[in-house]
């Protein structure tokens, strides 16, 4: 198995913190925000390679930072890549499913593969989904109870039927039903990605991850696993002084 980061955006709405200096690798909770997913996927003994997507303006800087995981990643026999997308500002970004099409066709062959966004802090442990995902060979998404009404307008919302297999994918929906958040950590079989550069494609296509997986939904057969946990989404201001917050008095510790 392997992972692609996502990691390209410009975080605007964070801006003047963000302006110069990329959202993933901001401290929360004196750890850079990308380094909490980091001790996750070196805790997976499935992880055969990881690949972190930037953009032109912040290569430099996950350069260094990526300096910091080579004797980790050397110790486990791991592979782990930096892609420059290009991109130099918010107005020519190539958009975050653009970006997991750029790193997926500079690769040779297709594998399982585990797909994140950068700026997210997954408060659970990614350990039994993964395993599930390589031993079932399905397509798998994490949902995570989630009853706030307003809070369900900014994430992704999934209907789950029998077997828990993904009905419908709902991104950032005005009038959600389902009490299930889908974080934007997916796992997904190759046969899967093929799918990734015919959403781009399109001429509805948009940035979001959690849009292709709605796609995808409707192509092919995704399942849920219900977890009990939380997930902390550093997308503005408020929520970064949140999720500082929070981990200064309740460390993230998985098993």
């Amino acid at each position: 198995m392997i992972s692609i980061l996502l990691c390209a955006g410009f975080a605007t709405r964070m801006y003047p913190l963000t302006k110069n200096f990329p959202k993933p690798l901001l401290k929360v909770g004196g750890k850079h925000i990308l380094d909490y997913l980091m001790d996750q996927l070196l805790g997976l003994p499935q992880i055969e390679s990881i690949h972190v997507v930037t953009n032109g303006l912040f290569y430099l800087d996950f350069l260094k930072w990526q300096n910091t995981w080579k004797k980790d990643v050397k110790a486990l026999r791991i592979d782990m890549y930096l892609y420059n997308d290009g991109a130099t500002s918010n107005e020519n970004r190539l958009g975050a499913v653009k970006d997991l099409a750029f790193v997926l066709n500079s690769l040779k062959t297709r594998a399982p593969t585990m797909i994140a966004s950068g700026d997210n802090i997954f408060r659970f442990s990614l350990k039994t989904v993964a395993k599930e995902f390589i031993e079932s060979k399905k397509n798998i998404v994490i949902a995570l109870k989630e009853i706030d009404y307003n809070k369900k307008m900014q994430k992704g919302i999934i209907d789950i039927g029998p077997g828990n297999r993904v009905l419908k994918f709902y991104e950032k929906p005005i009038d959600a039903k389902s009490d299930w958040a889908c974080p934007p950590v997916y796992f997904l079989q190759p046969s899967a990605l093929k799918l990734v550069n015919e959403y781009v494609a399109r001429p509805d296509a948009k940035d979001s991850p959690g849009n292709f997986v709605a796609y995808l939904v409707n192509h092919f057969k995704v399942y849920a696993i219900k977890v009990n946990g939380k997930r902390l989404d550093i997308g503005s201001m408020d929520s970064y002084e949140e999720a500082n917050s929070i981990l200064s008095i309740e460390p993230v510790i998985l098993s």
